[in-house]
């Protein structure tokens, strides 16, 4: 069974598709171990206490001391064992220490082309209205691996999207989110399940 932990600081739309998938088989031989989040109070930790999945909420409240932050995550991930980490909506940066400790095992979907429609503060709404705003013909979703900045690890997927004559950042943000839940979810179950068993 490959172990997962999801990192989520929202409503957690695509944690709920992840879960969902699994249930259904359209990602094989997997269970979600734990749930990392900034936002005790978000949709997404009330879905995972919902869902009997342990929750983790670590953030400068709970951990006003780096070193200590970085630590107790850090120990608490080893402790999953995991073979994929998963952000799905999280909205800190990953500290480089623990991107370190989990190389080419932390991966992250974003809601445009990278890196025309990436980086510090392009996130959600603000990457549609950019993509509205710069009147493109299309934009993406692309899923990569995590380092130490934001946005700017190995692309592992792009997958194309044309932005419509009519569209709006909302129209079009309804359309890339229907991509994201059937794409991650996708190539999760590639990713896992090439990889050996330990």
């Amino acid at each position: 069974m490959k172990r997962l932990v999801i990192f989520a600081s929202g409503s957690g739309s695509n944690f709920k598709a992840i879960y969902n998938n699994i249930k259904d088989q359209k990602i094989e031989n997997a269970k979600i171990e734990l749930l990392v989040s900034n936002n005790s109070n978000s949709g997404s930790v009330s879905f995972a206490k919902n869902n009997s999945i342990n929750t983790f909420i670590v953030n400068q409240k709970t951990h006003p001391n780096r070193s200590a932050y970085i630590k107790s995550l850090n120990d608490r991930l080893l402790s999953c064992k995991p073979h994929l980490i998963i952000l799905a909506g999280y909205m800190k940066l990953i500290p480089k220490e623990v991107v370190e400790a989990f190389k080419n095992k932390i991966i992250n979907i974003h809601p445009g082309k990278l890196p025309e429609f990436g980086g510090k503060g392009f996130y959600g709404m603000n990457v549609h209205n950019a993509v509205i705003s710069s009147q493109v013909n299309s934009t993406a979703v692309t899923i990569h691996y995590v380092n130490e900045e934001y946005d700017k690890g190995l692309t592992i997927h792009e997958e194309p999207i044309e932005v419509y004559k009519n569209d709006t950042a909302e129209s079009l943000s309804k359309r890339v989110l229907s991509y994201e839940h059937k794409l991650y979810s996708k190539i999760i179950n590639q990713i896992i399940n090439k990889v050996e068993n330990e």
